[in-house]
């Protein structure tokens, strides 16, 4: 199964792609993951993508089409996939579309996590690391025993610098602007399937899993 997760940040597409990935036994790829790899390893590509990054400018969508479409070649993709955080738009989503074209393998299935903006605020701000061990918590969704410490090791928690309110407002309203229109370009492409993503975790995995299952 050839598939994309979108979503905001906040509404859970890490989590399920990770969980999902392993139910199906296919690849989670995120763009993310794929840019510090080709980096790490030094091929053309990677230093392409590294001398954008050291300057301090966004990595080209060519690169990043040019990253999956190797990625997708390995051995562990050819049974499907799940693509996580790509595309952000419309130009994107049409890049892809082509390389897929060109391989004879287009896209299957897109999967919208669908949050309310308020619960995503909640999420993001409400969010806790570890100091010590790198436990996550959220104050106003999973709150630790005791205030500021962790369950685990005790150590105290922190709010990291960009989960802030401004920064995370921010964030969604680029997602907004960018990334929602892919909404439409889905349904008009007959693809996209819209999931509540709010509630518990198992319950949206079964929800997805079954989409799948029909793909």
């Amino acid at each position: 199964m050839r598939t994309v997760l979108l979503g905001a940040p906040g509404s859970g597409k890490g989590t399920q792609g990770v969980v999902l990935a392993k139910k199906y036994t296919i690849p989670q790829i995120s763009t993310g993951d794929l840019l510090r790899a080709a980096v790490k390893s030094g091929s053309d590509l990677g230093k392409q993508a590294k001398t954008a990054m050291d300057a301090g400018a966004l990595v080209s969508d060519d690169i990043v089409i040019g990253l999956i479409r190797e990625r997708l070649s390995e051995a562990d993709a050819q049974n499907g996939y799940i693509l996580d955080g790509f595309p952000r738009n419309i130009p994107q989503a049409e890049a892809l579309d082509a390389m897929l074209s060109e391989l004879g393998q287009p896209l299957q299935g897109v999967v919208l996590l669908d949050v309310d903006f308020g619960e995503l605020l909640q999420r993001l701000t409400g969010r806790r690391t570890c100091t010590e061990c790198g436990a996550i918590y959220n104050v106003h969704l999973s709150p630790p025993k005791i205030v500021d410490q962790c369950d685990a090791c005790n150590g105290a928690l922190f709010q990291r610098d960009d989960d802030n309110e401004a920064t995370i407002s921010n964030r969604l309203d680029t997602y907004q602007q960018q990334t929602e229109p892919l909404v439409a370009y889905y349904q008009n492409q007959n693809k996209l399937h819209s999931v509540a993503g709010a509630g518990d975790v198992a319950g949206i995995t079964a929800v997805v899993g079954a989409i799948f299952d029909n793909l």
